[in-house]
């Protein structure tokens, strides 16, 4: 499975935004572009530069490859509604960023890992591939078997590292390890730092 496994707080850096928990701490300490003379790069963006890095910032948020972000793009852009809302709602609704939104993964980069290593059901069946789709009324629990590994054995404090605010379209059981999915998800439970048109424009170029 091809993904994205350059350093998160390098990417974080280069972005201007923290991807990860543990980037935030860095980028209190080491703020720009990282590499040799970064300083000297930085000018006033161009419009075409600006929304690349929005694009970038995005994919690299969800872990996402071009082509997987470019596919979702081209599905959103030929949905009914705002092509950017779409957009963000598809992403939302991937398997991995669902547990983590959960509250059951410290990071969309852990929640990845935890399902392509198998340990959930999704409505009765055992899964690995995070990019799965969600909809209104699948189930997702934990497998019988992973229960009584360390790291679900602590879910509490995995939890309360978390801390994920509760959402309409979505109902988590932390001490059952169950997750059902109510609804969709809406545009102001998703990240409020994105800036959606600007992708979009990038797209239509």
């Amino acid at each position: 499975m091809a993904r994205d496994r350059s350093p998160i707080v390098k990417q974080s850096r280069r972005e201007g935004y923290a991807l990860h928990p543990k980037a935030h701490k860095i980028m209190v300490k080491k703020s720009g572009i990282p590499g040799m003379h970064s300083r000297s790069r930085q000018g006033k963006p161009s419009l075409y530069a600006i929304q690349l890095r929005e694009k970038q910032k995005v994919r690299r948020l969800y872990g996402l490859l071009e082509k997987q972000f470019a596919k979702l793009m081209k599905e959103a852009s030929r949905s009914k509604g705002q092509s950017g809302q779409i957009l963000l709602q598809l992403l939302e609704r991937r398997l991995d960023n669902t547990v983590y939104r959960a509250g059951l993964a410290t990071s969309r980069r852990a929640a990845r890992q935890l399902v392509s290593h198998g340990h959930f059901l999704l409505n009765g069946r055992r899964v690995d591939i995070p990019s799965i789709r969600l909809k209104a009324g699948d189930t997702i629990v934990v497998r019988p078997k992973s229960t009584k590994t360390v790291y679900f054995t602590h879910i509490d404090d995995v939890v309360k590292e978390t801390n994920q605010p509760s959402l309409s379209w979505l109902k988590s059981n932390p001490k059952k390890l169950t997750i059902e999915v109510t609804g969709l998800p809406a545009r102001a439970e998703a990240e409020q730092e994105i800036n959606e048109q600007l992708i979009v424009e990038y797209y239509s170029r």
